[in-house]
């Protein structure tokens, strides 16, 4: 594992008490993470349903942790302005759902949000060339999304590496997250393909110690 890269660990909230959604915030923040992804779902992509743009909004009044928005609708493109007002960091959509998306990224990235694509295990890499020069952030799922708790799919990995070594060869500037499984037995593998950021829900919430198991993704063994 390469020490010297700095890893962005991003808890999802989807794993979280929803009953609960300050209390859960304070775990994110006492586990010293540098982010929060939110994963909103509309149970027609994916066959359940979340929270809107006001779960993002209120979150940001108790929070300064960067917010990473995590779209999982059909036409993305008609619920980027509410997010970004919300208070939204980052805003992914998926490849899947659009038809125009270098316009959707346009429309993120001159609202002065990060803008990013995700694509599930069934999607390859190639449905995002045209787009690579643009992007902030590109979002792997490593399980087909939905739901929490699944095992990821050792295959994804593939694009991880793909995508870096496209990065590197070509001087792009996207960051790399996976989504999906995630956890302290297969975090080094992972940052060893090439991903900057490690989403985590289950594995986090539903430690005993969410602190320490933040430091074990991240690759601290002395916890």
């Amino acid at each position: 594992m390469n020490r010297d890269k700095k890893i962005i660990f991003a808890p999802s909230l989807l794993s979280g008490n929803f009953a609960d959604v300050i209390g859960s915030v304070k775990l994110i923040e006492e586990s010293k993470a540098d982010w929060i992804h939110l994963d909103v779902m509309d149970g027609v992509f994916v066959p359940n349903i979340t929270f809107g743009h006001k779960m993002v909004h209120d979150i940001n009044k108790i929070t300064e942790l960067p917010l990473d928005v995590h779209l999982m609708t059909v036409h993305p493109e008609n619920h980027i302005k509410e997010f970004i007002d919300a208070g939204a960091n980052y805003i992914t959509f998926h490849i899947e759902t659009a038809v125009h998306s270098h316009r959707i990224i346009q429309q993120i990235k001159e609202s002065g949000c990060k803008a990013g694509v995700s694509i599930v295990p069934g999607t390859p890499v190639s449905a995002l060339t045209e787009l690579l020069p643009f992007l902030d952030l590109i979002l792997i799922m490593s399980v087909n999304p939905g739901f929490g708790g699944q095992s990821l799919i050792i295959k994804t990995l593939d694009k991880i590496k793909f995508l870096d070594d496209l990065r590197t060869k070509n001087g792009y500037n996207y960051l790399i997250s996976i989504d999906g499984g995630v956890n302290r037995n297969n975090a080094e593998k992972i940052i060893e393909k090439g991903t900057d950021i490690l989403i985590s829900g289950s594995s986090f919430f539903n430690s005993d110690n969410p602190a320490a198991e933040a430091d074990l993704i991240r690759g601290n063994k002395e916890v």
